[in-house]
């Protein structure tokens, strides 16, 4: 890989980035390698930040892990200024390149989709920009699946779209949108970026 940070949005909320971050996490460690796995920003409760420290063996602290956290469960940016605080997109860089000087690989989750607010005057497409991550997009393949990727890759700027991969998160029950969706988008973008990922009952 050219950049050791790898960065997991998504098209929305809830669509399965957790689960596939903890999967990657724990197939790199399979594959002997150091990772760290970050919830830099999240808000509500940090069971998304405890579920990736568990996946990478507690490495870290929870702290580090998700060094900011706001207890009101919306858009990190609202949470924080109902608490009165400021997270800056120079903060938040800072911090994870602190962590992959130690790590052979780090996995860094966003919060919301790309463009969810994440702190002051910045959201998850600039944190891939600062950091020159490797950008995934996951997505719960369904009806509209393959018009929401679309527009998470217009959104990247074209040089990190021509290299995004795409994770689509199967449904229990197959249907025709999601049996017929990967060879739809891959008349948008190169069939080899778009993976399949197993349903599964359960974060585990």
């Amino acid at each position: 890989m050219k950049s050791k940070i790898i960065f997991i949005t998504g098209t929305d909320t809830g669509v399965g980035k957790t689960f596939f971050a903890m999967r990657l996490t724990r197939q790199f460690r399979a594959a002997g390698l150091r990772v760290a796995a970050l919830k830099p920003i999240c808000s509500g409760n940090r069971a998304d930040a405890r579920a990736l420290r568990d996946a990478a063996g507690n490495v870290l602290s929870l702290d580090a892990v998700n060094p900011w956290h706001f207890r009101a469960p919306l858009a990190p940016l609202l949470a924080a200024w109902q608490e009165r605080r400021r997270v800056t997109l120079h903060e938040v860089t800072a911090r994870i390149r602190r962590v992959v000087e130690d790590f052979n690989v780090v996995i860094v989750e966003g919060a919301g989709g790309l463009l969810s607010p994440l702190g002051e005057g910045f959201d998850s497409r600039d944190l891939i920009l600062a950091l020159k991550a490797k950008s995934i997009i996951v997505a719960p393949n369904r009806l509209g699946v393959v018009n929401q990727v679309r527009l998470v890759l217009t959104a990247l700027p074209s040089t990190l779209a021509r290299i995004a991969e795409v994770v689509l998160i199967q449904p229990q029950r197959p249907n025709a949108a999601s049996r017929t969706n990967p060879k739809l988008l891959a008349e948008f973008m190169d069939r080899r970026r778009i993976t399949l990922s197993p349903w599964l009952p359960g974060p585990r």
